[in-house]
């Protein structure tokens, strides 16, 4: 089981001082997206999960995280595309968002990660008007490294745990029926 622990991931914090920031690389079909490696807390291997009835398509089910329950969400249906398959190197970021100041761990399903890079934030260009593949407030920005763009994402507003949990919520007239 691969893991990055919350140790390593705080050793990869970024100087408060500094211009860069370091984020943790991942894919989601042929698209690269990041997370400020400060927000994650672990990577896991892609194993069971139970299946929680009523959730939209995106929540894709909840993990045993050590005794705890842990939702795991589907970034691909998340951003409004088909779900994700599983393959050989799909794998889960754990990482902390917040709900009413708390902290709260989620699970993100993504295809692979790649690699923590650095990336300064003169290279970091603002989000597309139009044509992202992603809701425009779910991005931070563009960072440029290696010669192509990384999507890098604002987990605040991607995840946001309100906005998730309202999409859960029944609507009578369809519980009815």
């Amino acid at each position: 089981m691969r893991t990055l622990n919350r140790t390593a991931a705080a050793a990869a914090t970024p100087n408060p001082g500094a211009e860069a920031a370091q984020f943790l690389t991942f894919t989601l079909d042929e698209e690269v997206f990041a997370l400020d490696i400060r927000t994650v807390r672990e990577i896991i291997q892609y194993g069971p999960m139970t299946t929680v009835p009523l959730m939209p398509t995106f929540v894709r089910g909840v993990i045993n995280l050590r005794g705890a329950v842990v939702p795991v969400i589907d970034l691909q249906a998340r951003f409004g595309r088909a779900s994700a398959e599983v393959g050989k190197k799909t794998c889960i970021i754990i990482f902390d968002a917040e709900r009413d100041g708390e902290r709260t761990e989620l699970g993100l399903l993504v295809d692979a990660v790649s690699e923590v890079v650095e990336i300064s934030a003169d290279m970091i260009e603002p989000p597309p008007n139009f044509g992202a593949g992603v809701r425009r407030d779910f991005i931070r920005g563009m960072g440029k490294h290696g010669g192509r763009f990384v999507i890098l994402l604002e987990p605040d507003k991607a995840f946001d745990v309100e906005e998730m949990a309202a999409m859960c919520a029944v609507d009578p007239e369809t519980a009815l029926a």
